[in-house]
Parts: structure tokens; C-alpha cells; sequence
């Protein structure tokens, strides 16, 4: 009988960490996407490598944060919300730096 409690408490707590991950589908879609986007702006030359290691300490932050947010188990509206528009701000910044007159030699 203890062996199947401590085997569910085991099972348990192995899967909370995945469904708690999955609080924020459409942010890691997000970063995901903008990754992909400063990689292809390093591919192409339009970033150089200051504009890159800036725009990957943000992506870091924003990562940062999401996880703060996850580290309850609940992600408030209030979090998500803010998370959404940290994610704006980088997108918009990503931009900006693919499409300035910058580009690297």
C-alpha cells in the first residue's frame, strides 16, 4: 500500500511541472518565433553583433519573467497580460533593428 502511495506521490510531482509549463502556450510560440527572427537577422547581416546581444538579453528577461510567473503554478491574468506586452516591446524592437540602417560587414 505505501509502495503505490509513494509511486502516485512520485508520478504526481513529475507531471506537475509539465502541466505547469504549459500555462502560456501562445508566449512560448512567441519567443520561439523571435528567436528565429534575430537568427535569420544575424544570417542575413541586418543585425550586427551590439544590436544582437541586446535583443538576446531581452529574450532572456522576457524568459525570466515567464518563469517567475509560472513559479506558483498560476499565471494570473494580471502576469499574462504583462507578459504579452514585454513580448510586444521586444517584437517591435526586433524590428527596428532588422530595418535600421545599420547592417554588419
Amino acid at each position: 500500500m505505501l509502495k503505490r502511495i509513494v509511486t502516485g506521490m512520485l508520478i504526481v510531482g513529475l507531471a506537475a511541472p509539465a502541466f505547469a509549463g504549459d500555462r502560456t502556450p501562445n508566449l512560448d510560440k512567441r519567443e520561439f518565433n523571435q528567436r528565429q527572427r534575430i537568427e535569420q537577422g544575424v544570417r542575413s547581416g541586418e543585425l550586427t553583433r551590439p544590436e544582437t546581444r541586446r535583443l538576446a538579453r531581452g529574450e532572456v528577461r522576457l524568459h525570466r519573467n515567464e518563469r517567475i510567473a509560472k513559479s506558483d503554478g498560476v499565471v494570473t491574468a494580471r502576469e499574462r497580460a504583462a507578459l504579452q506586452t514585454e513580448a510586444n516591446h521586444m517584437s517591435r524592437r526586433v524590428y527596428r533593428q532588422k530595418h535600421d540602417p545599420q547592417t554588419r560587414n
